[in-house]
Formats: C-alpha cells, sequence, structure tokens
C-alpha cells in the first residue's frame, strides 16, 4: 500500500470511528425504555410487598388487641433466638430439609434416573407417570393421602399387620419423620427429572472406555459419573433445599405441626404466631429468620457449584 493511500485510509484525529461504535452514547440509554414497564411493575407488585413486609417485622403488629402499630426495632428478633419453640422450629425444620430434601429427593431421584435409564421403555414409561403423578398433586391433596397412609388405621399399619409386625400411630410417634418420608413421595420426581436428563448428556464412549478400564458399579458412578453430573447435583440441591424449606400445605395437613410442636416447622411456626396468634409482626420477623436460612443455603451450593472438581 502506497504512502498517500494510507494517509486516506487512516482515520483523521479530530473525527469519530467509523462503524457501530460511532453511534452517540446518547442514544444508548434509549436501549432500556422497552424494560421500564416491566421494571415499575416488578418494584410496584414484587418490591413493595417486600419493603412492606420488612418493615412490618419491626413493629409490634398485630391482627387483634391494640389498633396501634408502633416501631420495636429488633425486638422481634431478640423475643425470636429467646423462644425456645423458635428454636425447636429451626431445628426441625433443618431435620426435614436434611431427611426430606438432601437425603431423601436428591439420593432416590438419582437412584430412580439410574435405574430407568436402563429399564425397558414400558417400565420407564410406567415408572415414570407414577413418580410425577404424586409430583403435580396439589401439597394439600398429597398431605390428605399420606395422611390416610400413616394414620393408626391408616393404610401402612394394615399392611404390617399383614405382615405379623408391629404397627403403631406414626403421626403421633415419629411425626417429624412421617412428614419427612410425605415430602420425598411427593417430590423426588423433580429429582429424577433433573438426574435423567443430566445422565443422557453423559457420552456412551466414556462409559464404555471405564466399563473396559474395570470401573463398574460403585467406582464408575464415584469417579465418573458423579463429577460429570456435579453441576446438576448442585442445582437440583439448592432448588430441593428451597422448595422443602417452604413446605406448609403438606405439614399442616397431616399434623398441624403437632403433637405439640414436634413436627413444627418455621414456615408451621410463622403461621401460627402470625394468623392463630396474630402476631404479625413477630410471625414476620421469623418470615425473614426463614429467609435468611434459605440465603444461607443458597450461598453455600453457589460456592459448592463453582469449586472445580
Amino acid at each position: 500500500m502506497s504512502t498517500a493511500t494510507a494517509e486516506v485510509a487512516a482515520p483523521s484525529p479530530g473525527l469519530p470511528p467509523a462503524g457501530p461504535a460511532a453511534r452517540p452514547r446518547r442514544h444508548r440509554p434509549l436501549r432500556w425504555v422497552p424494560l421500564a414497564p416491566a421494571t415499575l411493575l416488578l418494584l410496584l407488585f414484587l418490591g413493595g410487598p417486600i419493603g412492606y413486609c420488612i418493615w412490618i417485622a419491626f413493629t409490634d403488629m398485630q391482627l387483634t388487641g391494640s389498633s396501634s402499630t408502633e416501631f420495636v426495632g429488633l425486638d422481634n428478633f431478640r423475643r425470636a433466638f429467646a423462644d425456645d419453640a423458635f428454636r425447636n422450629a429451626v431445628v426441625l425444620t433443618l431435620v426435614f430439609t436434611l431427611i426430606s430434601s438432601i437425603l431423601g429427593q436428591n439420593t432416590l431421584g438419582l437412584a430412580l434416573a439410574g435405574l430407568l435409564q436402563r429399564a425397558s421403555k414400558p417400565v420407564r414409561t410406567l415408572t415414570g407417570s407414577i413418580v410425577i403423578t404424586a409430583w403435580v398433586l396439589p401439597e394439600i391433596v398429597a398431605g390428605f393421602l399420606l395422611y390416610a397412609f400413616f394414620r393408626r388405621e391408616g393404610t401402612l399399619n394394615v399392611i404390617l399387620d399383614w405382615l405379623h409386625l408391629p404397627a403403631q400411630n406414626w403421626l403421633f410417634t415419629l411425626p417429624i419423620l412421617a412428614v419427612s418420608f410425605a415430602n420425598v413421595w411427593r417430590g423426588t420426581a423433580f429429582s429424577m427429572l433433573v438426574y435423567s436428563a443430566a445422565l443422557s448428556e453423559i457420552p456412551t464412549e466414556i462409559t464404555e472406555a471405564a466399563e473396559v478400564d474395570g470401573a463398574r458399579g460403585p467406582r464408575r458412578l464415584w469417579h465418573i459419573t458423579l463429577p460429570m453430573i456435579r453441576r446438576s447435583i448442585g442445582t437440583n440441591l439448592m432448588l430441593n433445599t428451597l422448595q422443602t424449606l417452604s413446605v406448609f400445605g403438606l405439614i399442616w395437613a397431616m399434623t398441624r405441626g403437632g403433637p405439640g410442636n414436634r413436627s413444627q416447622t418455621l414456615p408451621v411456626f410463622m403461621y401460627d404466631q402470625a394468623f392463630l396468634k396474630s402476631l404479625i409482626g413477630y410471625g414476620t420477623a421469623v418470615a425473614l429468620l426463614l429467609l435468611l436460612v434459605g440465603a444461607l443455603f443458597s450461598v453455600v451450593y453457589l460456592r459448592l457449584l463453582r469449586t472445580e472438581v
């Protein structure tokens, strides 16, 4: 290229660059104009109620009794941490989440996904339909079904009597385990679908090579399958945990948090304080603490997802 041509091709120092970068910066904010209505609606119908609930948590608002509402600062939160019933609800919530979500739904969903991957098409269709049917049932309907299953005259004890095994009132003797197993029965389908999709993405060449190298059964599961679906495991655990922390209708239909408070998780405790005892401010503070527990679980899972194997 000649010197004259290079001088013509080179942009003048005083002129703006050509192409998309030459568009004036003052027009770029216009790209956000179509998002303005959606953003406004989110702030109005989502941010507004959240902000109002946060304000209520710092007041002594009640449904009945005093008509005036006063700002009490952190008194509701101090009351919660000093309340034995609240601490009991925290422990039962963690037990319920560990049994029904982390151990129950997650493990059973992975096992079902692995078995269905090797099963015939009729078996996959039948098993998948049964498991998904339990998942799509409304929570309150599933609660009444499981109540009929675990009650003293229920289906489980009929089966145990037929097998000449000791029967008992499961909703009275082991209420937190009963509602945990009920939640496993209802929610395993989601984990099964997540893991079925993840397992189908594993290349068959890797599986065949592992079998040739002698990696079978538990060794192949631990060293090949689980590392390759690690992100699906983390995502499934996070979604399942957050859903389990908010379970209310299932427990309320089966035990109402009883007997006593032996199956009273945080959502049930919050409902009892806010609507049965009319302590709206205190119940809302408990709801914010439940939100904090879910946030802590989310942070842990997100950090695990970022960690490389």
